[in-house]
């Protein structure tokens, strides 16, 4: 072999070995770069909550432990911002029109509005990830809630499994309800307020008794088609279904009368139309408010607070569309995690451990375990970790408190089982051909309504110049479509 054909022949073998090294870098490269991939892949991802409530010291601490839980289950990790009831709807109405992502928050019928923002497509349409993730879930939640929950026949939102009815109650600070002897149970309506009201304020210098802020709002006899417009139907309607204005009805102006009687009389702050939530319940400042009630509400709102509340029923207790709709968690339709953020709402509904730890916080901290099913709560619950537990998921999982009776969540699902369906329930208006009249509308609602109902502004003044300004905004035409609408939805009904 001349030198040549050697020289030539080793060149060749080095190239074919070079190959064959390349060749197995490349595959150990690939399979690297696959075992990374799938490494990263297996790696938790950090889910943001968006919830309503003010926010609490030790959020981010209970946040590091239920994100320990949520990271070994389900590969995630969990971040809670918290925005405070006056300011949450701005909050995420700025969020929503900037599209900055997230991917869990909390809406309902009066907060981040479920249907509108559903409708505009802001949330993720949840049917197929229920049916693919979130089984455990539909199982233990009442089957009212999920029904109640459907827009146009698709799911959007999953409601919190609690209380399905609505019903308003007088609470009252046992405090002066006990100095000053008061007979609590002979209060009926809002006019039999009148004399304990009085006896309190003579009694206690500085002190407004009848505790209310900008969205106080007294109990209606109407089931509403919009929680925004003053269009309802009797709660005794008989099956007519007709919508009436609820500003021009007696009942309403004779309430409206009696809360400015209220007001002049100084039972209410002089600013009240335009207070956001005060400090007088962590004072405990204040004699009586008119809240939505639960079976053992007096409980868990004296544990709370940190010293007794009594209440006494003020309305009868219906299932509205916004009682079903009242606490809902949705995920952004811009979640780059729509799965895992399903799979973290099926857990937290279904959990024990996790649904407590949001709740309660962290054991030897914030509460203390008596046996497996009950707890007391630590001082430290209500200076750092006071949340609302009707925002945050399943109750019927929910440990007890250690003043509640053995049998609550029985009770809980009597009280479900026992109240009657509001007129409404079940029809679902359709806003699109009235939505500049609506808009329009909800800004009357927010001049008169805050006065009116805390009574700052004389009622027989003020009823007509609100009546006429809604009727110019449009009311009448939206009556007349909510009308056309609701006797449709009647007649579909035989």
């Amino acid at each position: 072999m001349t030198k040549a054909k050697k020289m030539l022949l080793t060149t060749f073998c080095l190239l074919m070995l070079t190959s064959i090294v390349l060749a197995g870098c490349g595959s150990k490269n690939k399979d690297q770069v696959e075992s990374a991939d799938k490494g990263a892949a297996e790696q938790p991802v950090e889910l943001l909550w968006y919830t309503i409530g003010a926010p609490q010291k030790d959020l981010n601490k209970v946040m590091e432990k239920v994100s320990e839980y949520t990271k070994e289950k389900i590969g995630v990790t969990i971040k809670m911002k918290m925005f405070d009831f006056g300011d949450y709807n701005q909050k995420m109405g700025v969020i929503a029109a900037t599209g900055e992502p997230y991917d869990i928050a909390f809406t309902s019928s009066w907060a981040f509005d479920y249907v509108t923002n559903a409708k505009k497509g802001l949330f993720y349409p949840m049917d197929e990830l229920i049916e693919k993730y979130g089984q455990d879930m539909k199982k233990a939640i009442h089957p009212s809630f999920l029904a109640g929950a459907k827009i146009d026949g698709q799911t959007f939102a999953i409601p919190v499994n609690k209380e399905l009815p609505a019903q308003k109650v007088f609470r009252f600070n046992k405090q002066y309800v006990d100095k000053y002897k008061l007979d609590i149970n002979s209060v009926k309506t809002l006019q039999d307020l009148e004399p304990l009201l009085a006896k309190v304020k003579a009694g206690e210098k500085g002190l407004y008794p009848l505790s209310g802020d900008k969205n106080f709002k007294f109990g209606l006899y109407y089931d509403l088609v919009n929680e925004n417009l003053p269009l309802g139907v009797s709660l005794n309607d008989a099956g007519d279904l007709k919508i009436v204005n609820i500003l021009e009805q007696p009942e309403t102006m004779r309430d409206f009368t009696t809360m400015h009687e209220y007001y002049q009389k100084g039972y209410l702050k002089q600013d009240v139309a335009s207070a956001a939530n005060g400090d007088e319940m962590k004072t405990g400042k204040w004699f009586v408010d008119m809240p939505d009630t639960q079976p053992f509400a007096d409980n868990l709102w004296s544990q709370s607070f940190g010293y007794p509340v009594v209440s006494v029923p003020y309305t009868e207790a219906y299932v509205y569309n916004w009682s079903v709709l009242g606490s809902m968690h949705a995920i952004s339709a811009s979640s780059k995690y729509p799965e895992k953020a399903m799979q973290f709402l099926n857990l937290l509904n279904t959990d024990k451990y996790l649904r407590n730890l949001v709740n309660n916080g962290i054991e030897g901290e914030h509460y203390k375990r008596i046996d497996d099913q009950t707890v007391e709560y630590l001082p430290a619950k209500q200076e750092r970790y006071d949340m609302p537990t009707f925002t945050l998921g399943n109750f019927f999982i929910l440990d007890k408190l250690s003043t509640d009776p053995k049998d609550k969540w029985e009770k809980f699902a009597e009280f479900n089982n026992s109240a009657k369906n509001a007129p409404l329930l079940g029809f679902s208006f359709n806003p699109d051909s009235v939505k500049t009249e609506i808009a329009a509308l909800q800004n009357v609602k927010e001049e008169f309504y805050p006065s009116l109902f805390t009574g700052s502004v004389d009622p027989k003044v003020y009823v007509p110049k609100a009546i006429e300004k809604f009727k110019a905004a449009g009311l009448d035409k939206v009556q007349a479509e909510m009308q056309t609408q609701l006797d449709a939805w009647k007649a579909n009904k035989k």
